[in-house]
């Protein structure tokens, strides 16, 4: 048994506006019935910043449907999905519960957890909710992002099926509190930064913390 996702969403950057401030976001994202998604990530949808968005290692972003209900409740607002741009959105997928090199089948694509999501100020832009970035990294609500095993098509009622887990030591939850948080906590950043799986960008910045 898998979760079927409840959105599949691809987007283009374009420019922004939010208190006369103008962006550029790719965050803006739009569902589709279905898109191939390759090892560069979804046909169709690209990054406004490349150096927290995109590239292999981020290629599927992932965000858990129960913090929409956390975020509508404490800002007195509605989010609509993808309100975090991203990819996908789904349940039974939370930070605490999945583990950085977990492998999933997506549709007819196989993926890996990669990182946790560091996220930008286009969280609070987009929504118009001026402390909601502090707030997701505070909590680590962030999501968190996939690197892709095998292409293939995937569609809007596609499901998410866990295939293997790598580790059990650093959930996705355990890396943000680390990568946020606890940057003097040496000997579980020299743990993390052994985890084979971990995206090489996190790697790297972990072992400048150090």
């Amino acid at each position: 048994m898998g979760n079927q996702i409840l959105t599949l969403n691809i987007g283009r950057p374009n420019l922004q506006l939010w208190n006369g401030v103008t962006y550029n976001s790719a965050i803006r994202k739009k569902p589709v019935s279905e898109v191939l998604l390759t090892k560069n990530g979804f046909k169709g949808d690209s990054v406004g910043n490349r150096d927290v968005h995109g590239g292999p290692e981020r290629a599927v972003c992932l965000y858990p449907s129960e913090h929409y209900m956390q975020w509508e409740k404490e800002f007195q607002k509605p989010f609509q999905m993808p309100a975090f741009g991203e990819n996908i959105c789904a349940a039974n997928q939370l930070e605490k519960n999945v583990y950085i090199g977990d492998i999933f089948s997506l549709g007819e694509a196989i993926i890996q957890v990669s990182q946790g999501r560091v996220p930008c100020a286009s969280i609070s832009m987009h929504n118009k909710a001026e402390n909601l970035l502090s707030r997701v990294v505070e909590t680590g609500y962030t999501g968190y992002f996939f690197r892709v095993l095998q292409e293939g098509i995937v569609k809007e009622d596609s499901s998410l099926r866990l295939m293997e887990r790598k580790q059990e030591k650093f959930s996705v939850l355990a890396g943000n509190q680390l990568m946020f948080h606890d940057r003097k906590n040496r000997a579980a950043i020299e743990e993390l930064i052994q985890v084979e799986e971990l995206a090489e960008a996190w790697r790297n910045r972990l072992k400048k913390a150090l």
